[in-house]
């Protein structure tokens, strides 16, 4: 099979296209023929080796057929989505013309969508329901900030959370993108300058009962000041960057009564705490066929674009999730 891997750790150009011997599911597994893959920032850390020692393909999502089930669950042809799993982490993930995935991670999809289409919902949709409606509980009728909105995930957050019946205040840091959250239903939308607890004091006169939080560690101190007392905060990316919070101090830090939580999808989505059958994929496809949910990719790269999809997706202009497709 053709597959895409790291040659190096380092820049998108170790990426380099190649042939590996088709792989064979084990037990518990199921061998999917890739279609399309979304693009995740994760596996940009994974290439450039800030997550350690990975698989040599990368890859934690796809869309697919399904080529062989061991376990019978799944009929040869069927159309699939899968994430994770250990996918390019653990284990060689979907940047490949085949994959086999632990089968608690494959979903069957009732879609009519492209592949492309399908392949840009499962990791962002599933991480942004399950930091939304489990990590923060949130509620019809509650204030959600949403930091680092105009990500691939930040949008599938602003989705969901209006769709619920929550009032979104969204952040960008780049005033032009302001539009595009308010497209998507934002309520508010403040300009991210690093100090939003501030701007929400002067600005928003309805408590923030809580917080998603995709900038990370570098404003996390500034994250937990922004909402009420007893609200929720759930950091579930790292856009700012992987440096540490130097000195955090729970004493002077956590506001009294405020909950912080993490989600780490790329290492529970799919097991038996959380998971991918608790998503509501075929409802959530259903609002992206009817539109209700803006949720197609942006831009659409051919496997042999896998380096230039790489440097557009660390550039940061995307605005919105990016596929690749295959074959």
């Amino acid at each position: 099979m053709k597959a895409i891997v790291i040659s190096s750790y380092g820049a998108p150009e170790v990426l380099r296209v190649t042939d590996l011997p088709d792989p064979v599911p084990g037990q518990g597994e199921v061998l999917i023929r890739v279609r399309a893959f979304g693009l995740n920032h994760a596996e940009a850390y994974m290439r450039a080796g800030a997550w350690g020692e990975v698989a040599a393909v990368p890859g934690i999502e796809c869309a697919g057929q399904v080529e062989a089930d061991p376990s019978g669950r799944f009929a040869s042809g069927d159309r699939v989505v899968a994430i994770l799993g250990g996918m390019g982490r653990t284990r060689n993930g979907s940047y490949a013309e085949l994959v086999t995935v632990p089968a608690a991670n494959v979903a069957a999809v009732n879609s009519s969508l492209a592949w492309a289409e399908l392949a840009s919902v499962p990791e962002v949709y599933a991480t942004a329901w399950y930091g939304l409606f489990d990590n923060l509980d949130l509620r019809p009728g509650q204030r959600v900030l949403v930091r680092g909105a105009t990500s691939s995930l930040g949008q599938a957050a602003v989705n969901l959370a209006v769709d619920h019946g929550a009032r979104v205040l969204a952040t960008t840091r780049n005033p032009a993108h302001a539009p595009l959250l308010r497209e998507l239903g934002a309520e508010d939308v403040l300009i991210d300058d690093g100090h939003l607890a501030a701007q929400i004091d002067d600005k928003v006169t309805t408590p923030v009962d809580a917080a998603f939080d995709l900038v990370g560690n570098n404003v996390l101190r500034d994250t937990l000041a922004t909402v009420r007392p007893r609200g929720r905060v759930c950091q579930a990316g790292f856009l700012g960057g992987f440096e540490p919070v130097r000195d955090f101090d729970p004493l002077a830090d956590l506001p009294t009564g405020v909950q912080l939580s993490f989600f780490g999808s790329a290492f529970v989505l799919g097991g038996p705490g959380f998971p991918l059958a608790g998503v509501p994929l075929d409802a959530i496809y259903a609002k992206v066929e009817a539109g209700t949910f803006p949720a197609k990719p942006v831009r659409v790269f051919r496997f042999d674009e896998i380096v230039e999809a790489h440097r557009v997706m660390e550039a940061g202009d995307a605005l919105g999730k990016m596929a690749v497709t295959v074959g």
